[in-house]
């Protein structure tokens, strides 16, 4: 039976006294540790063998067990609780840690949280500099993003094409999950904990919906609820549910018309209100040949999106014009995507959908999640691991030893930091 890790809950083991908890790292990695009287850190292994394989886990034997000196002699109060939890997370916070080829090269939340952990436990002034300046650009980008969305969506109410929503109240339809911390894995098993046993058709299809700022591991939470829905038995078809193919294809389609006008892509001609009624009803969602795809019917094309998403709809005169078609359809496509999940949903079909808040105010779901951040400055400081382990993996191989990687990220900080400040 696998215990539960709970601060400081006991377990008895055939060992007279033994205290198991969590702490959290600089990195907002969950570490374990463990407190024990009169047994060796090899006694530990011996009885309790899953603690040496917990993925994240702070088990140093010289530092941990022998650095601090837990005697309980039976006491039971919270002094000595508290006294030795701040022990635990001034030791983690102070001692140097190392980070190998092997981590590095995982290029995920384990790497990022090795490099964020090694430059804290250094008490690196240039790392926290370019932690804060990726912080600010993270949501500098954001916001404008945010106010160019909304432009969208505020075209598309003047236009008739959606309802006018009040945000705020819109927002209170999400659920919060604070992902400091936490690992994608865990955030993705907290979520469909919060989803199961309430899917909201008999056969089991249901629509999920994921927010959230940039730099809180939307995009890998977001595969990874994916990935064990698909897994799991009480779920049956999964559908990873994107817009971006949308966009492309009314996109080809303002392209198609402009080339058969004789006149290269003129936004102001092509995408007027009828030409974009006239667009959108070129596109129908459906089931063909076994499976639900989109298909193209109008000017000359006809196909299914799955059967272009990676040619046509990646050609250079799509990509290009991708933005200035977006900044006017946001509305239409919504509506488009909205009716498409429904049915699916009404066939047993479960979808995740992963967006912003401005147009998944629009789909209606008893399940909506965004993901924030506590500590704002781990954001930044995750996109600065992130970019320092890029860099780094181009400069090494996997002959290099700890001290080798150690100095190419060192080195690829100050490169990054003399960038930031010119």
């Amino acid at each position: 039976m696998k215990p539960s890790l709970s601060p400081f809950g006991i377990f008895r083991h055939r060992i007279r006294f033994i205290t198991l908890g969590t702490t959290v790292a600089a990195s907002g990695a969950p570490y374990l540790f463990a407190l024990c009287d009169n047994f060796s850190p090899a006694s530990i292994h011996h009885r309790l063998p899953f603690l040496p394989n917990h993925p994240q886990l702070l088990f140093s034997t010289s530092a941990v067990f022998s650095g601090i000196n837990h005697k309980r002699k039976g006491s039971n109060n919270s002094e000595n609780n508290n006294a030795s939890l701040n022990s635990i997370r001034s030791h983690s916070t102070n001692m140097s840690t190392t980070i190998s080829y092997s981590t590095l090269s995982r290029q995920d939340s384990t790497a990022t949280n090795a490099i964020i952990d090694h430059f804290t436990s250094t008490s690196s002034a240039q790392f926290d500099a370019l932690g804060e300046f990726q912080a600010k650009s993270i949501l500098q980008r954001d916001m404008e993003d945010g106010v160019k969305l909304q432009q969208g969506i505020d075209l598309a109410v003047n236009k008739g094409v959606l309802d006018q929503l009040d945000s705020a109240k819109a927002s209170e339809e999400y659920q919060k999950i604070d992902v400091f911390g936490k690992t994608p894995d865990e955030v993705a098993d907290e979520i469909w904990a919060r989803v199961k046993d309430k899917a909201e058709t008999e056969g089991g299809g249901g629509l999920i919906i994921l927010s959230g700022l940039s730099g809180t591991g939307k995009g890998t939470t977001f595969a990874k609820l994916g990935e064990k829905l698909r897994a799991s038995d009480d779920v049956g078809q999964v559908v990873n549910w994107s817009n971006g193919n949308l966009f492309r294809s009314v996109t080809l389609l303002a392209t198609k018309w402009c080339e058969q006008q004789n006149l290269p892509f003129d936004a102001d001609k092509a995408l007027t209100k009828e030409n974009l009624e006239s667009f959108m009803k070129m596109l129908q969602f459906g089931k063909f040949n076994d499976k639900y795809d989109t298909h193209i019917q109008g000017l000359g094309v006809d196909t299914y999106i799955s059967e272009i998403e990676n040619t046509v709809l990646k050609q250079p005169s799509v990509g290009k014009n991708i933005p200035t078609v977006a900044a006017v359809t946001q509305g239409e496509i919504v509506q488009f995507a909205r009716s498409a999940m429904e049915l699916m949903k009404s066939n047993g079909i479960m979808v995740l959908l992963e967006g912003r808040e401005q147009t998944l105010n629009y789909i209606p779901t008893k399940h909506k999640f965004t993901l924030i951040m506590s500590d704002e400055a781990l954001i930044g400081k995750r996109r600065a691991a992130q970019r320092l382990m890029a860099a780094s993996l181009k400069k090494l191989d996997e002959s290099a030893e700890d001290s080798e990687v150690e100095r190419v990220l060192e080195e690829e900080l100050s490169n990054m930091v003399k960038e930031m400040e010119n």
